[in-house]
């Protein structure tokens, strides 16, 4: 009996691995700080609550279609139309159980074995996963801390071959932060419009902005373009696993067909909430103005206390999360997080498979208090 070759070139996500060790050193009784996971700590608002005890009281609970009810892919262009400024029609859009899965669905309805999709690193690890699974090459463009990890947009451009299908570009950016200018945005959907290939942007990190601005890309090039959402960044419903595609129909209708032979229809009762969470204006607005100013108190505390120990770190401009560079306490940045894991009890990602050597992600999706101690152990390890 043996596995697939395809399998077994799978590599696990190094997210999971440290937040697994952080888990049992936890369990066993060690007190570790956990600044592994991309997850909001924050509950989801309380009228999401209410729409999901509806749900169960109404006796939604059975399948829903494969690309997700009416009324949340009617709810999911409202929400494009009113804040991106973009019309679509519920035929242009797939909810699928979390943005990973939408992802999937798009990398393997648009690339065959040995076609090129263009990343920018440092890049979310799911990324070229997803990219070798299909039998796609994965062609890397590295956007440098020094530039506070925005790209070069003729980089990028020289990265494009006659082999090329995609170009996926993620602002806010997870791993960095970064938020791309509107001009750098603009760009891309130009190169991908001359070139002719699919664009994908990953939009999860929307709503956590702290300087700069959000390009909806969309508006820019609608006939090639895929817009990957979800419900867990900015509404803190990661558990609840939803996240929708908005884009071209025929595109959207080839990852339905895909979908329907996979999972189907996401979790209904899920989908009932999420409608709260974006109809629900006024009340979504106030629980993502205050998780944003707990971020940004947390990201000044985070960025300034890892450059003071001497471990330089550039200011994110979104998401949750701050690369720092952890060369002085070991070369190897695998290395240097499990000596920060281990002797300091401090769980971060290191960049391997981010594509940032040198590098790890530091989350500060966690309480104020827990960062300052994160930082005073660091500060006790380095001495």
């Amino acid at each position: 009996m043996r596995l697939s070759d395809r399998i077994q070139s799978v590599r696990a996500s190094s997210t999971v691995a440290f937040n697994t060790k952080a888990t049992e050193m936890k369990r066993s009784g060690v007190d570790v700080i956990a600044m592994t996971a991309g997850e909001p700590d924050f509950q989801p608002p309380e009228h999401v609550f209410d729409a999901a005890r509806d749900a169960i009281d109404k006796g939604i609970t059975k399948y829903t279609p494969a690309e997700g009810s009416m009324d949340l892919r009617q709810a999911i262009c409202a929400k494009h139309e009113r804040e991106n400024g973009w019309t679509a029609e519920p035929n242009q859009v797939i909810v699928g159980t979390g943005g990973k899965q939408v992802l999937y669905n798009a990398i393997q309805a648009m690339i065959d074995p040995g076609d090129e999709v263009i990343l920018i690193a440092p890049y979310w690890v799911s990324y070229p996963a997803q990219v070798e699974i299909a039998g796609g090459v994965v062609v890397s463009v590295e956007a440098r801390a020094e530039d506070g990890f925005v790209p070069d947009p003729a980089a990028v451009e020289a990265a494009f071959t006659n082999k090329t299908r995609v170009l996926i570009v993620n602002s806010p950016s997870n791993p960095t932060g970064a938020v791309y200018p509107p001009e750098v945005m603009r760009t891309f959907a130009e190169m991908a419009r001359k070139h002719g290939v699919w664009l994908i942007t990953d939009d999860l990190y929307e709503h956590l902005i702290y300087e700069g601005e959000f390009t909806a890309m969309q508006p820019l090039y609608p006939e090639g373009t895929l817009t990957v959402h979800g419900a867990s960044k900015g509404y803190a419903l990661t558990g609840w696993r939803i996240g929708w595609g908005v884009g071209p129909q025929p595109l959207i209708k080839a990852m339905t067909r895909l979908q329907g032979q996979v999972t189907s229809g996401a979790n209904a009762l899920a989908q009932h909430a999420t409608v709260a969470a974006l109809n629900e204006v006024e009340k979504t607005a106030a629980f993502q103005a205050m998780t944003r100013e707990a971020y940004m108190e947390r990201r000044a505390i985070l960025v300034e206390g890892l450059n003071a120990l001497g471990l330089p770190t550039a200011m994110p401009h979104g998401a949750f999360y701050a690369m720092a560079d952890l060369t002085s306490i070991d070369p190897d940045e695998g290395k240097a997080a499990l000596r920060l894991l281990e002797e300091a009890h401090v769980a971060v990602v290191p960049g391997t498979d981010f594509a940032a050597p040198g590098f790890a992600r530091f989350s500060y999706a966690t309480s104020t208090e827990n960062v300052r101690t994160a930082l005073d152990r660091i500060g006790k390890l380095l001495g």
